[in-house]
């Protein structure tokens, strides 16, 4: 008997969704085509990231040198935001992670993704001493229903000095429980969800758990059980830990769900209350005018469900 559909509420926003494992079943019979990478596919000797075409001259980091690098930032060339620009002002930056076409993320080793998040610290570091930025927002898009348009593995970095409304909500929210309770809200929610039926990977320094509202489709959280307010103060086992859980998910979601996905770390610079983790949001369906419209999220899949699939050996 499929379960009865039930109405859920983020842990400290006014955020809802409808979880509905019926509408899961109706979906599984129409062919949405959600193919990884359905961008144009190009090849190796015609992308604009394989290291033979690849410009570096302008380059934010290299990890190993300018004629045989292993990861590379750059400026984006087209950029959403600059810094000689008022009215849009900010930096934009793409990691480019691998020299090699072919090699996604979910197939490098652990120690080349904990070394992903060693420069993600690196760049937050050199955004964070600009005294006009106020929020730096670390994602990746894979695939092309995630709004990649370049297939070869890369990320990018934003940041501006526009804090968007709904982190400064969050931010009011999450001060507010510290008053009331002398906790952080998100150090509360380890604590519940490392007991319950949403935890995926628990060790000494991370957790992962499908949140109990989740707005995507086999959504995923990875936080440091340590309560830490960005990259920066990561330590060596803690990103070696997110590595491990990371490249396991994404290995799921990419080989065995077959989803492209988006992946965030929101930033917010100077505001320590906040607790860091990293959101995975496969792409597994499309949001129509009943999400669109009222911004109640219809998730097919219930977080229960999906972690009993990232448990899955």
């Amino acid at each position: 008997m499929t379960p009865r559909s039930e109405l859920r509420k983020d842990y400290i926003q006014d955020k809802y969704v409808i979880i509905s494992p019926a509408r899961g079943k109706y979906l599984q019979g129409h062919n949405l085509n959600f193919e990884v990478h359905p961008h144009q596919r190009v090849r190796p000797g015609d992308c604009v990231f394989c290291a033979r075409k690849f410009d570096i001259s302008h380059a934010k980091l290299i990890v190993g040198d300018k004629t045989s690098w292993d990861m590379v930032v750059v400026p984006n060339k087209y950029p959403a935001v600059s810094l000689a620009n008022p009215k849009a002002y900010g930096v934009q930056e793409v990691v480019v992670e691998s020299p090699k076409h072919n090699r996604q993320l979910e197939d490098m080793p652990i120690t080349q993704i904990a070394k992903l998040l060693e420069i993600y610290a690196e760049r937050t570091r050199a955004l964070d001493k600009n005294p006009k930025i106020e929020y730096v927002l670390i994602f990746k898009n894979n695939g092309g229903r995630a709004g990649a348009t370049v297939q070869h593995s890369h990320s990018q970095i934003f940041a501006t000095n526009f804090l968007p409304p709904h982190l400064v909500d969050k931010s009011r929210r999450q001060q507010e429980y510290k008053l009331k309770t002398g906790r952080c809200v998100y150090c509360d929610v380890i604590t519940k969800e490392i007991k319950g039926p949403r935890k995926v990977y628990a060790d000494d320094f991370v957790v992962a758990f499908t949140p109990y509202a989740s707005l995507y489709n086999y959504e995923l959280w990875i936080m440091p059980r340590r309560h830490l307010d960005n990259v920066m103060n990561l330590s060596d086992d803690e990103r070696k830990s997110f590595a491990k859980v990371l490249k396991q998910s994404l290995l799921k979601i990419v080989h065995q769900l077959k989803l492209s996905y988006n992946f965030y770390f929101h930033q917010v610079i100077n505001d320590e209350d906040q607790h860091l983790y990293l959101k995975i949001a496969p792409r597994g369906t499309f949001w129509g005018g009943l999400e669109v419209g009222s911004g109640l999220i219809i998730n097919p899949i219930s977080p229960e469900s999906a972690a009993r699939f990232y448990r899955k050996k």
